[in-house]
């Protein structure tokens, strides 16, 4: 194979994950609670025979971008938002605890709180179930209080607490799921420094400027390596036409 197509052919190939990170967070920037996803081109040694100032530029993820996203007053009574570092604890699709930031809460018709994509939320003793009520509050340490349907404020109640962690970022992995769990499975203890902000949502930290640019000189990028093969096919063939002719 030439080696100029090969180059061009592994340029385009890295760029094509880049672009897929880049697509992902720009597809999720209204996404309640998202975590931009990071990436770069780091540079990588090319075995083989050759010159050893031989490099590569692979694309390699980076982890998430942890930090706070805007902060939206919904006045929705279920709607919560973690403020600063910290997680919602859930209980992801296969039994286990998972961790999110997408505080939409919702009811079931049975009284089972879940969070948007209809995961369990724990509370002290496992998944929280909410009795009929009237009115149902959400404090700044996850409490959560109700007064039962057809009751005064007066018999307002606290039924259970919303369990908030915040375990070292580096031991939390997405899922595919979506939602993050502890490097090797196990749960996080519950941290009481954790906070809410009531009656809130978080906006996703994707700036969509930022994104949508990144998208586009990517994409030129991409546009060089596919011109870099077309020229590497053009000399291929004239370099055949003049040993034809020869």
């Amino acid at each position: 194979m030439d080696r100029s197509i090969y180059v061009a052919m592994t340029g385009a190939t890295q760029i094509l994950r880049a672009q897929d990170v880049a697509s992902h967070n720009l597809a999720n920037a209204s996404t309640t609670g998202f975590k931009s996803q990071l990436s770069a081109f780091t540079s990588v040694p090319v075995l083989g025979p050759g010159s050893p100032a031989r490099i590569n530029a692979v694309a390699q993820g980076l982890g998430r971008d942890d930090s706070q996203g805007p902060l939206d007053h919904t006045g929705h009574a279920l709607d919560v938002a973690v403020r600063g570092s910290g997680w919602i604890a859930v209980q992801a699709p296969d039994g286990s605890e998972a961790y999110t930031r997408a505080g939409n809460l919702k009811l079931t018709a049975d009284g089972m709180l879940t969070d948007a994509a209809g995961n369990p939320v724990l509370g002290n003793g496992g998944p929280i179930s909410i009795p009929d009520s009237t009115t149902i509050r959400i404090g700044v340490d996850g409490t959560i209080s109700s007064v039962p349907l057809g009751q005064g404020p007066e018999t307002a109640s606290q039924i259970d607490r919303i369990k908030l962690v915040d375990p070292d970022p580096a031991q939390l992995q997405e899922g595919d799921d979506s939602l993050l769990h502890l490097a090797g499975g196990g749960s996080a203890e519950a941290d009481p420094n954790v906070q809410l902000v009531p009656e809130t949502l978080e906006g996703s930290n994707v700036n969509p400027s930022s994104a949508l640019v990144e998208m586009i000189g990517l994409s030129r990028q991409y546009e060089m390596q596919v011109r870099s093969i077309k020229t590497a096919e053009d000399n291929a063939g004239a370099a055949t036409k003049l040993l034809a002719a020869s």
